[in-house]
C-alpha cells in the first residue's frame, strides 16, 4: 500500500528516468495515485538528434556517453525543482528511483567501469561510444552467431526466436573486436546502458560487481539461468571473442531489486536526498509495458520510432518457445512471470522518412510536422483499399517474425495518379499488417491476446494510426492513461524498492490505467483489410522467407480489382 499521508497532505513520490533515442526524461510521480507531478526533458547534445551517424554507413548509430551524465543531471534537477513547487510535494518525499534506457545499447568500459567515450583518447571515436539499439553494423556477426549456434546444437537461440540480431549485445561486441582492435583491447568489459546508469548513480560501476538487468541479459545477451547464465566460454571462444569478454558476468536480476543507494555527489547536484534506493534498470519498452498495466493476456505495444510488443506469462505454467520473437525471459518484465518481447524495427521512422523526404517543400512548403498534419488529414478521408497500394514495412529491416536486418521496404500498386496521402496510408497499413503478423505468431504458440494496450507518441497523437490498427487486427485498441509510460514504469520500480508498494502488481493497481477513448474495429474496413492482409502475407513470405515458392503475377491485378470494388462502393 502506498504511504502518502492524506491527513498531512504530504505525498510519497517516486522518480522515473527514461533514456530515449534522442533525449532523457525525468518524471516525478505520486505513488498512491500515479498522478504525474512534474516532468522535464533534456535533448542530447551530440550527433544529429542525439545520434552519431556516418553518411558512409547507414547502419551506424552511436551515442556519446557524456550525454547520459549531463542528461540525468539536467532533467532530474529541473523535474525535482518543479515538483517542489507543488503543494504537498518536496524533494525529500521521493523514496525511490527507477531507470529505463534504450537497448540493446552496450558501452565499452575500462576496468573501473568508465565508458571509453569519456576518456580523452577516445572522445572522437564512434566505436568507443555507446552502440545504440538501432546500430546494424554487426549484421554479418549476427548471422554468424545464429549459424554457429545452430551448427553446435546450442540451446541459446530457442529463447530468442531462433535467430540472433544485429541490434543485440554479442554481435556488436564481436563486430567491434574485429574492426577496432584498439577499442577492443582497451575495453575491460561491455555494459548495457540500463546497467551502467544505476551503477553510476550508486557508485558501483565496477563491471564485475555492478547489478546486471535480466531484462537486458536475457533478451539481448542469451542469458538464461537454465544453462548457467551467459553462453559458454567454448561457444564465445569459437566466435573469436577475446578471453576477457567470455565471462563478463555470472548473475542477472529483475528490476524490483535494489542496485544500490544514490550517492551524495549526484544527489547534491540534482537536489535529492542522498541514499535514496535505486532500482536495477531495464529497457524502456519493458518498463513502458509495466507503466501500461501489463498482465497475462494483455499485449502492450510501445509505439514510437520502432515498436516493441510485450506480453507476460506466469512462470508456473508451461510456455512453448516462439520462433521469431525477440526473447522469452524469466522476470524480464514482471517478477514471477516470463517476459515475451517482439516488435518492428521501424514504424514512426517510416512515417517520418516519407513526410520529411517526399512530402515537404514544393508549392505548399512547410516542415515535416506540417507534412504529417496534411498527410494525416488527407489520408483520413481515404477508404481502405481505395489507393490500390500495399507496402512492406521493412525500411529498417525486420525484427519480428523474420529477424532479418537485410530486408528493405517495398511499395506495390502505384500509378501516375497515386497521391502522397495514399502512400502515407499504405505505409501505416503496412506497419499494422506487420503488427498482425506478430499477434498471429504469438497466438499460434498458445499465448492468447485478450486485449491490446498502446502507448508512446504515436498512440497519443495519431487517431488515424490507432483506427487503422483496430481495423487491420480486428481488435479494439486501448491507449495507456499515461503519456510517459516508460518513465512511469521506471517510477513504479522506484516505488517498490523505496517501500511505497510491496510489489510491482500492487504499484500498477494504484498507478496505471487506460484512457476512456477506445478505437473499435469497423466491420466493413475489417473485411477489406482481410483481403489486403492476404496480399501482404504473400509478399511477406515471397521476399522474406527463404525457399518460398509461388507466383506473384496476380498481386497487382488483385490490388486494382480491390481498388475498383471499393470505389464503386461495394466495400468499405
Amino acid at each position: 500500500m502506498a504511504t502518502s499521508d492524506a491527513r498531512s497532505g504530504r505525498r510519497t513520490l517516486a522518480l522515473g528516468v527514461d533514456y530515449g533515442t534522442s533525449s532523457v526524461r525525468a518524471l516525478v510521480v505520486d505513488t498512491a495515485t500515479g498522478e504525474e507531478i512534474a516532468t522535464a526533458t533534456w535533448t542530447y547534445s551530440h550527433g544529429t538528434d542525439g545520434v552519431i551517424v556516418d553518411a558512409r554507413d547507414p547502419n551506424l548509430a552511436r551515442q556519446h556517453p557524456a550525454d547520459y551524465v549531463e542528461g540525468f543531471e539536467k532533467s532530474v534537477r529541473a523535474a525535482v525543482q518543479a515538483a517542489s513547487q507543488v503543494p504537498g510535494c518536496s524533494a525529500d518525499a521521493i523514496v525511490g528511483i527507477g531507470v529505463d534506457t534504450t537497448g540493446s545499447t552496450p558501452l565499452p568500459v575500462d576496468h573501473r567501469g568508465t565508458p571509453l567515450g569519456l576518456l580523452p583518447e577516445f572522445q572522437e571515436t564512434p566505436d568507443a561510444m555507446a552502440w545504440l539499439w538501432k546500430d546494424h553494423t554487426s549484421w554479418s556477426e549476427a548471422a554468424e552467431i545464429t549459424r554457429r549456434a545452430a551448427e553446435r546444437g546450442e540451446p541459446y537461440l530457442a529463447k530468442c526466436g531462433g535467430a540472433y540480431s544485429s541490434e543485440w549485445y554479442w554481435s556488436k561486441i564481436l563486430h567491434c573486436s574485429r574492426i577496432n582492435p584498439k577499442v577492443a583491447g582497451t575495453a575491460a568489459s561491455w555494459v548495457e546502458l540500463c546497467d551502467w546508469v544505476p551503477g553510476w548513480l550508486t557508485g558501483n560501476t565496477d563491471p564485475g560487481s555492478m547489478a546486471r538487468s535480466i531484462c537486458a541479459a536475457g533478451h539481448k545477451a542469451m542469458y538464461n539461468p537454465q544453462w548457467g547464465g551467459l553462453p559458454s566460454e567454448a561457444f564465445l571462444q569459437e566466435l573469436g571473442l577475446p578471453a576477457s569478454y567470455r565471462r563478463l558476468y555470472t548473475k542477472a536480476v529483475p528490476s524490483d531489486r535494489r542496485a544500490g543507494s544514490l550517492r551524495e555527489e549526484i544527489a547534491r547536484r540534482v537536489g535529492l536526498t542522498p541514499g535514496i534506493p535505486v532500482a536495477v534498470g531495464a529497457f524502456d519498452a519493458h518498463m513502458g509495458a509495466v507503466g501500461s498495466g501489463i498482465r497475462p493476456g494483455t499485449l502492450v505495444k510501445i509505439m514510437g520510432t520502432s515498436t516493441c510488443d510485450c506480453m507476460v506469462w506466469p512462470m508456473d505454467q508451461r510456455l512453448e518457445d516462439i520462433p521469431g520473437v525477440c526473447g522469452i525471459v524469466p522476470e524480464s518484465i514482471m517478477p514471477g512471470m516470463y517476459g515475451i518481447e517482439a516488435g518492428q524495427s521501424a514504424v514512426g521512422d517510416i512515417f517520418n522518412w516519407f513526410a520529411a523526404r517526399f512530402a515537404t517543400g514544393g508549392p505548399s512548403g512547410g516542415s515535416a510536422e506540417d507534412a504529417h498534419r496534411r498527410l494525416t488529414e488527407e489520408a483520413s478521408g481515404l477508404k481502405p483499399g481505395e489507393s490500390g497500394l500495399v507496402a512492406l514495412d521493412w525500411n529498417n529491416g525486420n525484427r519480428t517474425v523474420l529477424v532479418d536486418p537485410r530486408l528493405t521496404g517495398l511499395l506495390i500498386g502505384q500509378t501516375l495518379a497515386t497521391s502522397a496521402a495514399e502512400v502515407y496510408l499504405a505505409l501505416i497499413e503496412a506497419t499494422a499488417f506487420g503488427a498482425l503478423k506478430i499477434i498471429e505468431r504469438i497466438e499460434q504458440y498458445g499465448v492468447k491476446v485478450a486485449e491490446i494496450v498502446n502507448c508512446g507518441g504515436i498512440a497519443e497523437k495519431s487517431p488515424l494510426v490507432m483506427q487503422v490498427y483496430a481495423d487491420v487486427t480486428g481488435r479494439p485498441m486501448k491507449v495507456s492513461r499515461s503519456s510517459q509510460t516508460c518513465a512511469l514504469g521506471a517510477a513504479i520500480f522506484g516505488a517498490v524498492v523505496g517501500g511505497a508498494h510491496t510489489s510491482v502488481s500492487a504499484a500498477q493497481a494504484a498507478m496505471t490505467g487506460v484512457k476512456s477513448t477506445v478505437y473499435t474495429p469497423r466491420p466493413d474496413a475489417v473485411a477489406t483489410y482481410r483481403r489486403l492482409f492476404a496480399l501482404y502475407s504473400r509478399l511477406h513470405d515471397a521476399f522474406g522467407v527463404r525457399g518460398c515458392t509461388g507466383s506473384l503475377d496476380d498481386v497487382m491485378k488483385q490490388l486494382i480489382d480491390l481498388r475498383e470494388t471499393v470505389r464503386r462502393g461495394a466495400l468499405a
